[in-house]
C-alpha cells in the first residue's frame, strides 16, 4: 500500500542552473490528492581524499546559506553528460589541486530526501599526486588536513554541519575500523 503513489502533474515553478523547483501532485493509496514542494537536482560526487600520511584533505569555504565558512569534503554537481565518478575526480582536482591515482566508491547519500532528489556519489580518493587548483570565478576555498579521530571530534563538537561531509567521514571511519578489525 505505502508504494501506491501516483504522480498525476508535475508543474515546473522556476528553473535555475542547479535546481528545479516544481509542485507535483499526487494521489496517495487513500485516493486522496497532495501537492508536494520539490526541488529537482542533477546529482552531484564528492571525494573523501586521503593523503599518503592517512589524514584526510579537507575545503573550507564561505557559504551564504548558513553565513560562515565551513569545512566539508571536496564535492560539486555534474556537468551535463558527466557522470559521478568523473565528476568526482573533476572536483577533486578543481578545489584542491590534487589528482587520485585510486578512486573507491565508499556510499550513496540523499541530502534532503523530503523535498529535493539531489543524489551526491561519495567516493575515496588516495594515491594523491599535487597538480594545480583549479577553481571557479566564484570559488575561495582553503584547504588543509586532518586525521579522521579530529574531524570526528569536530562532527560531535558540531564544527562540521555539513550532511554530506559527516555521512562520509563516519561511513570513512567505520569502513577503517572494519579493515582493523
Amino acid at each position: 500500500m505505502i508504494e501506491n503513489f501516483e504522480l498525476l502533474k508535475r508543474e515546473e515553478l522556476r528553473r535555475s542552473s542547479i535546481l528545479t523547483y516544481c509542485n507535483d501532485t499526487y494521489k496517495l493509496p487513500n485516493d486522496s490528492v497532495v501537492v508536494y514542494d520539490m526541488m529537482l537536482h542533477g546529482g552531484a560526487s564528492a571525494v573523501v581524499p586521503v593523503m599518503e600520511d592517512g589524514k584526510i584533505l579537507m575545503v573550507r569555504q564561505y557559504r551564504p546559506t548558513v553565513e560562515r565558512a565551513t569545512t566539508e569534503i571536496p564535492a560539486g554537481k555534474r556537468d551535463p553528460g558527466e557522470d559521478f565518478l568523473e565528476a568526482a575526480k573533476r572536483e577533486l582536482e578543481e578545489e584542491t589541486g590534487y589528482k587520485a591515482g585510486k578512486m573507491e566508491h565508499l556510499i550513496t547519500v540523499i541530502t534532503a530526501i523530503a523535498y529535493c532528489n539531489e543524489k551526491i556519489e561519495v567516493y575515496v580518493a588516495s594515491d594523491l599526486t599535487k597538480t594545480k587548483q583549479n577553481l571557479d570565478d566564484d570559488e575561495f576555498i582553503e584547504f588543509r588536513s586532518f586525521d579522521i579521530e579530529e574531524l570526528a571530534q569536530m562532527i560531535y563538537r558540531g564544527e562540521i554541519q555539513d550532511s554530506k561531509t559527516i555521512a562520509a567521514l563516519m561511513a570513512y571511519k567505520n569502513k577503517i575500523a572494519e579493515n582493523n578489525a
